[in-house]
């Protein structure tokens, strides 16, 4: 039998968010037989362990990375410095491993490519963001040199039909697969845990705290007179160095007068606990969210999902069969689609039943993970 052929796959962090996770998802899920995975973190932290704890072996090194903080001219060129540094020594290292593969988890690591060049190694680039329209100033005026270095790849894998539309032929649709497949806590239980009182409507919004991810969207729709003493539970932290939109999104909570409704959970482990509690989950990016993992969970695990309509979002929620769509940015839409749900709690379990069915079905993690060994398969063989 012939031996397993080495992956060297590249990633941006090292947290427990979405991209962080399938990331461990595909190290631990490709069949070693035929795949051997090396994945290289710029940083020791959480991901490190938990692909320790699977059998994954783990390098770590500092990682040309695009960041948002970083587009001014010093941090473009130390970006560029980064750049040409990855180039060579991961390089070097994919030629040393005999990478088949050289597989950069998300787009923002840039250094995939020049390496796998420099191997004789395939490059796929996975892109699990959407830069169109997204950025203004200096970052939109990147974004076609990034869209032509990015197409410089063997292939994209694209986490959605609106990621991969940025793009041309060599981008491909491969849907993120469920993570797990959450069992709510028990209601009582769950909102004793969380220091619940009462018996609200609750409505829950997981992810980063940042200016895009809906929470603001969130604290102006609770402040509309429809959702009179509905909670609204926000669960995740903001990214290290941006601790300010949390600070932000308190103070637009007091000014709005719904501090004592817009309860902040900071990051949770147990996501079971915050689905358990909450009635309703929300997804209000103000920016088009390629597939958000929060709905994916949510909608798995039996809960109506309210959802900004633009991105990835329609294609994990079909409207008014297993959750509702609203106008993105539009607190009185949101609160609109929230109230009536509050109003036919019949309509909001059918809706989640509805949903748990068909996310099961379209995003289970064997699927993608099989997807993915298939196209490395024919990039291997091209390479």
């Amino acid at each position: 039998m012939a031996a397993p052929r080495t992956v060297l796959l590249l990633h941006s962090s090292s947290g427990r968010y979405g991209a962080d996770l399938q990331l461990l998802a595909i190290a631990s899920g490709i069949d070693r037989a035929r795949w051997r995975p090396l994945c290289v973190l710029p940083e020791a932290g959480e991901l490190a362990k938990l692909l320790d704890d699977a059998g994954v072996e783990v390098l770590l090194r500092p990682l040309a990375v695009l960041r948002r903080a970083g587009m001014g001219p010093r941090g473009l060129a130390r970006l560029a410095a980064s750049l040409a540094r990855d180039s060579r020594e991961l390089g070097a290292l994919a030629a040393e491993r005999r990478a088949a593969i050289v597989h950069s988890n998300t787009s923002v690591v840039l250094g995939g490519t020049p390496a796998a060049r420099r191997a004789g190694a395939a490059s796929l680039v996975h892109v699990r963001e959407i830069y169109a329209g997204a950025a203004s100033g200096p970052a939109a005026a990147l974004w076609p040199l990034l869209r032509r270095r990015l197409e410089r790849a063997d292939a994209l894998a694209c986490v959605s039909r609106a990621v991969a539309d940025q793009f041309g032929r060599r981008a491909f649709v491969l849907n993120d697969g469920l993570l797990r497949v959450p069992e709510p806590t028990d209601r009582a239980e769950a909102r004793a845990r969380l220091g619940l009182r009462g018996d609200a409507f609750c409505v829950a919004l997981l992810g980063r705290i940042s200016d895009w991810k809906g929470q603001d969207v969130l604290a102006r729709a609770l402040a509309d007179h429809r959702l009179g003493g509905v909670v609204g539970l926000v669960a995740g932290d903001p990214y290290p160095g941006n601790e300010s939109a949390e600070r932000d999104l308190r103070a637009l909570a007091e000014a709005l007068g719904v501090a004592d409704r817009l309860v902040l959970l900071g990051f949770r482990d147990d996501v079971e606990t915050v689905l358990g509690a909450a009635d309703v989950v929300v997804v209000p990016s103000t920016r088009p969210d390629p597939l958000p993992n929060s709905a994916l969970e949510a909608a798995a695990a039996g809960l109506p999902v309210v959802a900004a309509d633009h991105g990835g979002l329609p294609e994990i929620v079909r409207h008014g069969e297993t959750g509702l769509l609203v106008r993105p940015g539009d607190p009185g839409a949101l609160a609109a689609a929230i109230a009536g749900l509050a109003a036919n709690p019949k309509r909001a379990r059918s809706l989640g039943a509805a949903a748990a069915r068909d996310a099961r079905e379209r995003f289970s993690l064997g699927r993608m993970v099989s997807a993915l060994e298939e196209r490395y398969e024919q990039l291997s063989g091209r390479a």
